[in-house]
């Protein structure tokens, strides 16, 4: 009964939330229903449940988008959806290595298992690409120096040491490993706001410039 309460109360929630939105984006919230439905279901079926919860999970850079400007920017939205993905990939296979053990006993599966000995080689493939898709979103988008300094700099330091750092056979330090994921959500978040910071002072500077020259 309270998990049925607990259920009920997130689904009206969220129903709360959704008939605020803007009817394009209702449509495409309804969307990832399938993807949401599936995904308990996947680890029985598939070694890359990882790859159906990164689809499901970053559907909201789709909505974001959408919720804000009420359209879709396909070139801009698609790579930054794909490097969500990618980085699901990466960490939740880290976090799938704590319950590998559990898993096989299971008759489960995963990327964790799916990898094995190799998740390291592997993941920095999927750490590239995150890398470079969030790269190609802020091109699309506009984004100037201080976000690619701040993504291709620091956000890549953080992956290559999280590889590094890791030792896929303790449980303990796949769980740090997967927690320091949100320092790379906030050097992301970081880049953005860097990057309208400098374009606030420049266009300032550009302003008062131009006032002096008249």
């Amino acid at each position: 009964p309270r998990a049925l309460a607990f259920l009920g109360a997130q689904l009206a929630a969220g129903l709360a939330v959704l008939v605020q939105l803007n009817p394009y984006t209702i449509a495409f919230c309804l969307g990832s229903m399938p993807l949401v439905t599936i995904y308990p279901f996947m680890k029985r079926i598939t070694y890359w449940p990882q790859l159906v919860l990164g689809l499901a999970f970053n559907w909201g850079a789709l909505v974001g988008w959408t919720a804000v400007t009420g359209g879709m920017n396909w070139g801009v939205a698609l790579p930054l959806y794909a490097a969500g993905v990618s980085w699901t990939l990466v960490y939740d296979t880290i976090y799938g290595h704590q319950d590998k053990r559990d898993d096989i006993a299971a008759g489960v599966k995963s990327t964790s298992l799916l990898f094995g000995d190799n998740t390291k080689a592997v993941l920095s493939v999927f750490s590239s690409s995150t890398i470079g898709l969030i790269s190609v979103a802020g091109y699309m988008n506009g984004q100037g120096l201080p976000f690619y300094a701040t993504v291709l700099g620091v956000g890549s330091a953080h992956l290559i040491w999280q590889l590094q750092k890791v030792d896929i056979h303790d449980p303990a330090s796949c769980w740090r490993t997967f927690k320091s994921n949100t320092w790379f959500g906030g050097i992301i978040l970081g880049a953005v706001l860097a990057d309208m910071a400098y374009d606030r002072l420049y266009s300032d500077a550009a302003g008062s410039k131009e006032h002096a020259i008249q």
